[in-house]
């Protein structure tokens, strides 16, 4: 195989120094990329997907009082496979719902963690981080206690954000 070379074109000189990075080379061509340094800029995600349900935490924790605690394991499925549907992130409803048979504990903390999320994804501060999982640890008496503030928390910002994105109250 020969190659063509068109004999009007001069030789590049050896020695001369490359251009910047940054700028595009001799004759057009597409600009480098910037490089470390660079001030990043955020952005911009896939469009939102479907927006969430909004649901009372009243109502949330009677169904949980009733069914023994297997709302709860709903309510996990649920919310995560919408947050996900909703950003692309997470982890989803199904390994939420395995998650939350197995090892329910780490539950309170994915779950507000991903919620907070929502927030900063829209460059708002989070009402509520992993952080907020801690409420659920309480023992003793105050376990029960803990348990609510934890959801009030965490239910209540899901709930305002979905609103924030035009879901029905």
């Amino acid at each position: 195989m020969t190659e063509s070379t068109d004999p009007t074109a001069a030789a590049p000189d050896p020695a001369a120094a490359p251009p910047p990075y940054g700028t595009p080379a001799p004759g057009g061509g597409v600009p480098a990329p910037a490089m470390a340094g660079a001030p990043l800029t955020p952005m911009a995600g896939p469009a939102d997907g479907p927006i969430g349900k909004v649901r009372s935490t009243g109502t949330c924790i009677l169904l949980t009082i009733v069914t023994l605690g297997f709302y709860t394991w709903y309510w996990y499925y649920k919310t995560h496979d919408e947050m996900k549907q909703h950003t692309g992130n997470g982890i989803g409803g199904p390994i939420a719902l395995v998650l939350a048979i197995i090892v329910s504990i780490v539950m309170p903390f994915l779950n507000s963690n991903e919620v907070g999320g929502l927030y900063a994804r829209k460059g708002l501060q989070k009402p509520v981080t992993a952080a907020t999982g801690l409420w659920f640890l309480l023992l003793g008496w105050f376990f029960l206690v803990g348990a609510i503030v934890w959801f009030v928390k965490t239910n209540g910002a899901l709930n305002e954000y979905w609103k924030s994105q035009g879901a029905a109250a």
